[in-house]
């Protein structure tokens, strides 16, 4: 299977299906082989166990992990425990008596222990939105002489339409500029430049960037380095701390399996939680929260990146899904991670050849996260086929299908049914029955 460019984007109306390339002698023989090799890579699987640490519907490959986490098995007792006891029963109570009160710091850095941050320097609560909003507009306020952002032309849209938020409220420029050609931007034209906010992995095809090189960059040019962790975090290692990020931010409901809508993060180093100065000064931020003065004074450390009241069950959830990674070493989740996508990438290469695809994402392990895209003019049809085989991956416009792998709940065999079906349903033509035509909302 070619290997596509990032930024392709092939055009026109969904071809004719392809003739197959194999016979069926040479795929039954390659599928045993295959077969053999997800079992025995299956059966020394340190992660193995903690599969059972989810609710994993029957019958399903679930591959959108990247999207929305499977459901952790702590959740449920946890969330009927927080609205029958705590809120039911000791109702305002439990602000004190049941810690609902430090609920976004402690798990702020139960958090942290997985993106390589000390504790005080991470807070839960509020939208991913919010809390973009929230740093990057403090870490431009801190280079007040400076009047340029820098983000990737190839983010989120949401970082993409805060950074331009921040711009017109700062009167900064705006420019994007893409993730691998930063480091020489900054070197060129760094003096002027305020914040670079850039996200570790491309959301769209997987492509890992170099944390540590690009926020040395910034620093060289005495800017600050801001990241979106939303699809590194609980995913791969981070080490926030030991590259000497500055602002980093991230949602719950990813690979950290919190639910849907739960909490995001903020990341604030501690070096500058004394001059981190927000927008959004609301009173959980306050130093005397319940003295109720009008007049805001910050909190020491990671508190005054409190806002509002958070909330609760979604925190409760949040924190319960976090368990799952007790005892779990970071590296062992990275080592699966890779072996999971790089076998995907191999039963691709071999299964779908002929058939129309390209490969998105890079296929050398240190330049790629924990998903795999490929390209097809049928993108979303397929994904919607799959779907009804209980292959549940998504898709992003125009032609990407995207398939996450969480190492803590996915089996190699999970991935060698995924791309079996993939193939089957191209060779038959299932996907274009007009059932799997009409785009729903959400894709």
């Amino acid at each position: 299977m070619p290997n596509g460019t990032p930024n392709g984007t092939p055009n026109g109306n969904p071809t004719a299906t392809p003739v197959e390339t194999l016979d069926a002698a040479t795929t039954e023989k390659l599928t045993a082989a295959q077969t053999e090799r997800a079992a025995a890579l299956d059966a020394t699987d340190p992660l193995a166990h903690v599969r059972d640490r989810f609710l994993l519907p029957e019958g399903v490959v679930y591959l959108d992990g990247n999207s929305l986490g499977a459901l952790p098995a702590a959740v449920p007792p946890a969330v009927e425990d927080a609205v029958h006891r705590q809120w039911g029963t000791d109702l305002i109570r439990s602000w004190n008596a049941n810690g609902w009160w430090e609920a976004p710091v402690r798990t702020g850095d139960a958090v942290g222990r997985l993106i390589g941050a000390a504790p005080g320097q991470v807070v839960a609560g509020d939208s991913t939105s919010v809390q973009l909003f929230n740093t990057l507009l403090a870490a431009a306020r801190m280079r007040p002489d400076r009047r340029l952002i820098l983000t990737d032309p190839d983010h989120f849209p949401t970082d993409q339409y805060i950074a331009d938020s921040v711009g017109r409220l700062l009167d900064l420029e705006v420019r994007r500029v893409p993730a691998r050609e930063a480091a020489a931007v900054l070197a060129a034209e760094g003096a002027d430049v305020a914040v670079a906010a850039y996200a570790p992995v491309d959301y769209r095809t997987g492509e890992l960037y170099d944390m540590a090189a690009l926020t040395a960059a910034a620093h060289a040019a005495g800017a600050l380095a801001h990241w979106d962790l939303c699809h590194a975090a609980g995913a791969l290692p981070i080490a926030l701390d030991a590259v000497e990020a500055d602002f980093a931010v991230g949602c719950g409901y990813k690979y950290l399996s919190g639910g849907p809508g739960a909490p995001a993060f903020a990341y604030v180093a501690a070096r500058h939680q004394r001059a981190f100065d927000h927008p959004l000064t609301g009173w959980h931020g306050h130093a005397e929260p319940f003295a109720m003065s009008g007049a805001y004074a910050p909190a020491e450390g990671i508190t005054r990146a409190r806002i509002g009241t958070p909330a609760l069950l979604s925190l409760v959830a949040l924190e319960a899904a976090l368990t799952a990674y007790d005892g779990v070493d970071m590296a062992s989740v990275r080592a699966k991670s890779l072996s999971l996508t790089g076998f995907f990438q191999e039963c691709a290469d071999s299964l779908l050849d002929g058939l129309g695809f390209t490969m998105a994402t890079p296929r050398e392990p240190g330049r790629r996260g924990s998903q795999v895209a490929l390209r097809h003019p049928e993108a979303y049809p397929l994904v919607a086929a799959l779907t009804a085989r209980g292959v549940i991956g998504d898709m992003r416009a125009p032609d990407l299908l995207r398939f996450g792998f969480n190492a803590l709940y996915l089996s190699h065999a999970d991935v060698l049914h995924a791309v079996r079906e993939l193939r089957d349903i191209v060779l038959t033509g299932t996907h274009r029955a007009a059932a799997y035509q009409q785009r729903p909302t959400v894709t």
